[in-house]
């Protein structure tokens, strides 16, 4: 009994959970539909479905483990394995519609062999929209898998290098796009690349003295153009339908006659001018840290949009020499400052801003404290009222990204560099030093990847961009106006 207890408590139960199954019927749901794409036309024998059925699961399992090392987070991220899914299965499908209507007009013409216009599949099209809606590694890794499953569709090892090359150019080639122009430059580089690529394997099967160059070139050429059109077409749809932002979409956002950034300049100015300096701060750490400076730009740019609903109870809108804080207790202007963030949430959804931003307008001030009122509260406390810390702390959630704490850093490093009397790099750099020490003492950077080596890449970038903000001037001559009388008159000009 003593030892079939032993083996039981050995033994690991399957794991089944919600998480598991559903990563298994995508998996099985995946598998399936390749396998029919590729066998389709091929005879439906149960060895090739079974065969071909184990290598899909096998390529797909594959993939899967290099995200999970890669990318941790996908593991829960279902919408994420659905897009990869889709577009894989996508990619396939229209290819093969591609190649029955190719085949269609080669039976048609009469001449040309079917198996020469092979090359104007545009299989680089799912390679392209991976690069442009997730990332470029895991546009690699599904070049891979689609050149190898394009070469077991056709049974021709050469046709796998071809799509793996062509692939591999589109991807490359809408790294960090910017323009939907760069679409198009990028679906000409794979064309130049398909045509040298498709006549290299033109010449290693010994057919350079017949028409095939020819056939081969041309249908080469028109891959990349069938490419950049799919993509110019499908991009937007997947943003849509899967909730996804690329750098295009940042840039529009980017725009300052957005109605949200209008509303900003008009309603709160100092607002409006505080967050273009933090966005210029932001980028500049977001390009020596390695993370996407459009996206620290735009969220900077965004990350105060709550301070329009009262933008007076803001200093930096505040034109009068009271504040309305005077009158107001410690407490009831910490619970005004504090809903700016909930503001700031509320009006990014009504104006349909991704949801990248959203959680940066969230974090921006992760859970640290309000400490000027916390100190005034401090002061005025009587023996009654109980003070809690946590009433003047900003409910969160910490930083989850680099961008996010990028954006925390530069609002907070931007805000207090304005009550400094000497601008001179040292005490600017002393400034800086401080905050971001009392962030990491606070632990708002405990939910973030940045390293040591970040931080005083990002402290070296803010000190010099902030000196250059305050730069000295000359005092011309006759606009010396320090030591003028303000409230004194202006003198009536006579009349000659």
């Amino acid at each position: 009994m003593t030892n079939n207890k032993q083996k039981d408590k050995k033994r690991k139960p399957l794991n089944l959970n919600k998480e598991n199954l559903v990563k298994y019927y995508l998996l099985i749901i995946f598998t399936a539909f390749l396998s029919f794409s590729v066998v389709w036309g091929k005879g439906f024998s149960l060895e090739l479905i079974t065969g071909t059925a184990l290598i899909v699961a096998l390529l797909l399992l594959i993939m899967y483990k290099d995200f999970i090392r890669y990318r941790p987070e996908i593991k829960k991220d279902y919408k994420m394995l659905l897009l990869i899914g889709t577009l894989l299965s996508g990619n396939l499908v229209i290819g093969r519609i591609f190649y029955y209507i190719l085949e269609g007009f080669t039976f048609w013409v009469g001449t040309v062999d079917p198996s020469l216009v092979v090359y104007a599949v545009p299989l680089a099209t799912g390679s392209m929209l991976v690069a442009l809606l997730i990332d470029i590694h895991t546009a690699i890794i599904f070049t891979v898998l689609t050149s190898l499953i394009a070469g077991l569709w056709l049974n021709s090892p050469l046709y796998s290098i071809f799509v793996f090359v062509s692939g591999l150019t589109g991807a490359f080639g809408v790294i960090r796009c910017r323009k939907r122009s760069a679409i198009w430059r990028a679906g000409f580089s794979v064309s130049l690349v398909c045509v040298f690529t498709a006549l290299i394997i033109t010449i290693f099967k010994g057919e350079i003295l017949t028409i095939a160059p020819l056939v081969t070139a041309s249908s080469a050429f028109f891959n990349g153009i069938i490419v950049v059109t799919l993509v110019s077409a499908l991009l937007p749809l997947f943003e849509y339908l899967f909730k996804l932002t690329t750098d295009i979409s940042l840039l529009e956002l980017l725009d300052l006659n957005q109605p949200l950034m209008r509303e900003l300049l008009v309603e709160a100015p100092g607002t409006y001018h505080h967050s273009i300096i933090v966005g210029n701060l932001a980028e500049a750490a977001a390009e020596a840290v390695g993370v996407n400076p459009l996206l620290a730009r735009v969220s900077a740019y965004y990350h105060d949009i709550g301070k329009i609903k009262m933008p007076d109870y803001f200093i930096e809108n505040q034109i009068a020499s009271i504040s309305k804080h005077d009158n107001l207790a410690p407490r009831m202007s910490s619970l005004i400052l504090l809903s700016h963030v909930k503001e700031g949430v509320e009006l990014a959804k009504k104006h349909n801003l991704p949801p990248m931003i959203i959680d940066i307008i969230q974090q921006h001030h992760g859970t640290s404290i309000q400490t000027f009122f916390y100190q005034k509260a401090k002061e005025q406390q009587d023996n009654i009222t109980l003070l809690r810390e946590e009433d003047f702390r900003y409910p969160g959630p910490k930083p989850q990204t680099r961008v996010a704490a990028l954006v925390l850093m530069a609002d907070a490093v931007e805000a207090a560099s304005r009550v400094l009397t000497d601008t001179s790099p040292a005490r600017v750099s002393l400034l800086v030093e401080r905050i971001i020490n009392h962030c990491i003492i606070d632990g708002q950077f405990d939910n973030c990847e940045l390293t040591l080596k970040d931080l005083r890449e990002i402290k070296t970038h803010f000190v010099y961009l902030l000196t250059s903000m305050y730069h000295k001037r000359i005092n011309y001559p006759g606009f010396d106006i320090e030591h003028e009388n303000i409230d004194k008159k202006p003198a009536k000009a006579s009349i000659p």
